[in-house]
């Protein structure tokens, strides 16, 4: 029945836009796309890698952030992203749990916790 994930969505807090326009466009080379206008006035935001991959980060009234229940991004150089986001201040914890697959958690600025992983055998 379900033909492709469309997009992720997290909850930031009111006033965290900027922030989170700094880690996912800044770090993780996102770009924003445009919220349809009736959405527009919610706060929050939207952003693309590629063709494939949408988050869409909405303001929630009383936040709490993820961190167990996450999204899991394969990325091209695991390793290179782990040292942009160490050299950027954020707490990478890395995790062999799954032979053949190099990959670590990180939060966002909201301290929604994220996965990122190598391309490898499942």
């Amino acid at each position: 029945m379900i033909h492709r994930l469309d997009h992720v969505q997290l909850a930031i807090p009111a006033g965290m836009e900027d922030a989170s326009r700094q880690f996912y466009i800044g770090l993780l080379g996102m770009e924003e796309i445009d919220k349809p206008a009736a959405l527009a006035a919610r706060g929050g935001l939207w952003l693309r890698a590629g063709n494939d991959v949408q988050i869409h980060l909405g303001v929630e009234t009383g936040f709490q952030p993820a961190r167990k229940a996450h999204p899991g991004f394969v990325v091209h150089d695991v390793d290179r992203l782990a040292e942009a986001l160490i050299a950027a201040g954020h707490r990478v914890e890395w995790d062999d749990a799954l032979p053949g697959i190099r990959r670590f958690y990180v939060a966002d600025p909201s301290g929604n916790r994220l996965e990122f992983m190598s391309e490898g055998m499942r």
